[in-house]
């Protein structure tokens, strides 16, 4: 059973740091992509930063310079680097992961989600 288990959420002031962490089990396939998406409340989910095998990471213009996005293969666990932090980068955090299975395609795989609040 595939999991994507994300944490390190929390409430920061404005300004201030986090490190969201996506722990991956039980994949099986060729990992084409993982990414970090965002929805906030009312809003419609968004993609904050993601990150292709083998290519270099795509930001939001939102974040660009701000947030940080990498990977440890070795620890099967996907990181997000949040610095500078603001009001607006409130949301609930997915981490994902686009999964190529021979012969099957690809599948795509959702965390639960983590929250973070940054206060003005």
């Amino acid at each position: 059973q595939v999991r994507l288990l994300e944490s390190g959420g929390g409430l920061v002031q404005a300004g201030g740091s986090l490190r969201l962490s996506c722990a991956t089990s039980g994949i099986i396939g060729r990992i084409n992509e993982m990414g970090w998406y965002r929805q906030a409340l009312g809003k419609q989910r968004e993609s904050v930063a993601t990150l292709t095998t083998g290519g270099s990471p795509n930001y939001a213009d939102s974040v660009k310079g701000r947030f940080t996005i990498s990977r440890d293969n070795a620890k099967n666990t996907m990181y997000l680097q949040m610095s500078s932090l603001k009001p607006e980068d409130t949301a609930v955090y997915y981490c994902h992961a686009a999964v190529s299975i021979p012969l099957k395609g690809v599948n795509d795989y959702w965390g639960q989600g983590t929250q973070v609040t940054v206060s003005s």
